[in-house]
């Protein structure tokens, strides 16, 4: 199984079409969501996604990324949990 690449900062790009956090466009994400796409499909996206990325932005994903796979949960989502 392939976990999706949303890191729970979900906005998107008025000009690129591309959400900030994960670098998705919404066809791509609505494809994440059918239980038919391949995984071949999926890490191919992933790959695609990190090529959008730079900077801040690419590091920032990968480290929240990661630690989804690692632990269920996204580095944003575990903030928020964490506040009272």
């Amino acid at each position: 199984m392939i976990i999706s690449p949303c890191i729970s900062i979900c906005k998107t790009d008025p000009v690129s079409g591309y959400c900030y956090g994960c670098g998705r466009n919404k066809d791509e994400i609505k494809k994440w969501g059918n239980k038919d796409t391949s995984n071949e499909w999926k890490k191919n996206n992933i790959l695609e996604i990190q090529k959008r990325l730079n900077g801040w932005q690419l590091e920032s994903f990968k480290e929240s990324y990661e630690h989804k796979i690692r632990n269920g949960l996204s580095l944003y989502k575990k903030k928020i949990k964490l506040e009272p």
